[in-house]
C-alpha cells in the first residue's frame, strides 16, 4: 500500500485480524460513513488485504547482530574484572589512558541490582494502581517531577559534579516551562488518559504482556549491567569510561525502546480489535487474537520496530519542545523564524517518524515509514491531527517514566556515593536508564491505548461513540474548537501577510 488504504470493503462479520485492515480516510473530515460497492454502510471499516510479508529485514539484521556484538561485549566486559582483577588482560590494551586502581565487577554489580529492583517495584506498582489510582500517579509525576529534578541539580552541585548540576537544572527549567507552556491542555489530556486506562483494564490480557515483558527486559538488563559494571571498574582514564558507558546506553536505549514498541504493537492490536468488534466478549472477535498479534510483532512486523525505535522517541520529544516554545515566543520575529523553521522542520520528520505507526503496523503489517505516512495522512484529511496536537497524553506519560528512571538511578547513586564517591555520576546516569526502561514497559500500555483510540476516531467516529458516548461527545467537542481556532489563526496570519505587503 501506498499513501492510501485499500479500496476493496467488505462485511466486518467475515473479517478476522489475519485479513484486517482499515478503509480509505473519510472525505468529508470526522464523521463520514464509508459504503461498499453494493451500497451498504461500512461502519466498522474493516476490509480485506494481501497475507502478510516481511517488513524492513535490514533493520531486523542490524538489531540482531548488534544485539550479538553487545552482548558479547558485555560478557567480556564484566568477566574482565569478575572476582580477579584483568582477568583476561585487558589492561595492557589501554595504554596511555592506565590508571591501574584496584576494582571488581561485583562492587559495582549490586548498585545496579537496586536500580533494577527499584524500577520492577515501581513499573509493577504502576500496572497495579492502573484502574483505580492511574490518574492520580500521572498528576503527581508531572507536578513533582520539576522538583525532583532541581533538588537533584542541588545535590550534584553538593558533591561537587557542576556539569551534572547545569544539566538536571537545565533539565528542571525546560519541564516547567513546559509545563506552564501545556498548562490549559491538561484536563483534555487527562480526560484521554483516563479513557485509554478504561481500556487498557478492561483488556487483562495487555497487562500481562507488560509484566512479562517486564521480566524479559530484567534477564537483558542482568547481562548489561554485568558488562557496564565491569566498564566503571576498568583501568581506564574517566573520558574512556565515559565514552564506553555512552556506546552501551545507546544500545540499551534502542533494546529498551524496541521490547517498548512490541508491546505497543501488540496492545494496539488488541485495542483495535475490541473497538472494532464493539468489545472484548464480541462473537466476531477472532480467535486467540493475543497470541497472533505477539506472533506478528517478532516476526514479520519486528524489522519495522526495530527501524522506527531508532527515531521515534528522539523526535517526538523533540516536537513536544518546539511546541511548548513556540505557543509562548509572542511577537519576537526573528525567534519566531528561527523556531518556525525547527518547527517544520520536526514536523516534516514526524510525517515519518510518529507513534501512530505501531497501530497501523499491528494492524495491516506496513513497513514503518508507510505505517507513519498513512497515519499521519490519515489525521491531516480528518483535521484530528488538531486534537493530537492539542494533546499532551504522550508527555505526561514521559514525565512518569522520567520520575520513575529517577527514582532508581537516585537509589543506586545514593549507595554508590556513600562506597564509591568517585563513580556514583557513572552509576547513577546509566542505572536512571535502566529504571527509565523499566517504567517505560508499564506505561506503553496506556500510550498504545491513546493512539489506537485516535486511529478509530479518525477512521470511524462512530466506532467510539459505540464504545463510550460521553467520550465521543466531549473529544468531538474539543475538535471543533480546535478546528475554529487554527482557521481564526490562518485568517490572523493572512491578514498579517497582507497588511505587511501593503
Amino acid at each position: 500500500m501506498n499513501g492510501t488504504m485499500s479500496d476493496s470493503q467488505s462485511s466486518p462479520s467475515s473479517s478476522s485480524y489475519d485479513s484486517a485492515s482499515l478503509g480509505p480516510p473519510p472525505p468529508n473530515g470526522v464523521g463520514s460513513h464509508r459504503r461498499s460497492d453494493d451500497g451498504h454502510s461500512l461502519s466498522q471499516g474493516l476490509t480485506p488485504t494481501v497475507s502478510r510479508h516481511w517488513r524492513d529485514v535490514f533493520w531486523l539484521l542490524i538489531f540482531m547482530v548488534h544485539l550479538t556484538v553487545v552482548g558479547l561485549a558485555l560478557g567480556v566486559l564484566g568477566l574482565n574484572r569478575f572476582k580477579k582483577k584483568d582477568r583476561l588482560n585487558i589492561d595492557k590494551y589501554t595504554m596511555g589512558f592506565l590508571e591501574n586502581k584496584d576494582g571488581l565487577t561485583e562492587d559495582y554489580w549490586r548498585f545496579y541490582a537496586v536500580a533494577g529492583g527499584v524500577g520492577t517495584v515501581l513499573g509493577w506498582t504502576w500496572l497495579l494502581f492502573l484502574g483505580s489510582r492511574g490518574n492520580q500517579i500521572m498528576k503527581f509525576s508531572v507536578h513533582i517531577l520539576t522538583t525532583y529534578l532541581a533538588v537533584i541539580s542541588v545535590l550534584c552541585f553538593w558533591c561537587k559534579q557542576f556539569f551534572w548540576g547545569v544539566a538536571f537544572a537545565i533539565g528542571a527549567s525546560l519541564q516547567f516551562l513546559y509545563v506552564i507552556s501545556v498548562i490549559d491542555r491538561l484536563p483534555f489530556t487527562m480526560l484521554v488518559l483516563q479513557r485509554a486506562v478504561k481500556m487498557v483494564w478492561n483488556v487483562p490480557e495487555v497487562l500481562k504482556v507488560a509484566c512479562l515483558f517486564m521480566l524479559v527486559m530484567l534477564l537483558w538488563l542482568a547481562l548489561w549491567s554485568f558488562g557496564a559494571a565491569g566498564v566503571v571498574a576498568l583501568s581506564i582514564g574517566d573520558s574512556g569510561r565515559w565514552w564506553l558507558l555512552l556506546v552501551l546506553s545507546v544500545s540499551l536505549f534502542w533494546t529498551g525502546a524496541v521490547l517498548c514498541n512490541v508491546v505497543h504493537v501488540i496492545v494496539s492490536g488488541m485495542v483495535f480489535l475490541v473497538l472494532i468488534h464493539g468489545g472484548r466478549e464480541a462473537t466476531s472477535m477472532p480467535p486467540k487474537p493475543l497470541m497472533k498479534s505477539l506472533r506478528y510483532a517478532f516476526t514479520t512486523s519486528f524489522g519495522s520496530i526495530c527501524y522506527g525505535s531508532l527515531f521515534t522517541a528522539a523526535i517526538r520529544t523533540l516536537r513536544w519542545e518546539i511546541r511548548g516554545l513556540r505557543s509562548k515566543i509572542g511577537k519576537n520575529e526573528c525567534l519566531l523564524c528561527c523556531v518556525d523553521f525547527l518547527f517544520h522542520l520536526v514536523e516534516f520528520l514526524v510525517r515519518w517518524f510518529n507513534k501512530y505507526a505501531y497501530v497501523q503496523i499491528a494492524v495491516y503489517g506496513k513497513n514503518f515509514n508507510h505505517s507513519a505516512k498513512d497515519a499521519w495522512e490519515l489525521f491531516q484529511s480528518t483535521g484530528v491531527e488538531a486534537l493530537i496536537a492539542y494533546d499532551c497524553s504522550g508527555a505526561v506519560l514521559l514525565m512518569a517514566t522520567l520520575l520513575g528512571g529517577l527514582i532508581a538511578g537516585t537509589c543506586a547513586g545514593v549507595w554508590a556515593w556513600i562506597k564509591h564517591s568517585d563513580r556514583v555520576m557513572m552509576v547513577g546516569s546509566t542505572a536512571m536508564l535502566m529504571g527509565m526502561i523499566l517504567v517505560g514497559l508499564a506505561t506503553v500500555v496506556v500510550e498504545s491505548a491513546v493512539t489506537s483510540i485516535y486511529i478509530c476516531y479518525a477512521e470511524d467516529p462512530s466506532l467510539i461513540n459505540r464504545w463510550d458516548s460521553a467520550f465521543f461527545t466531549q473529544i468531538s467537542e474539543k475538535l471543533h474548537q480546535r478546528l475554529q481556532h487554527r482557521s481564526a489563526r490562518a485568517r490572523e496570519v493572512l491578514s498579517h501577510s497582507i497588511d505587511y505587503q501593503i
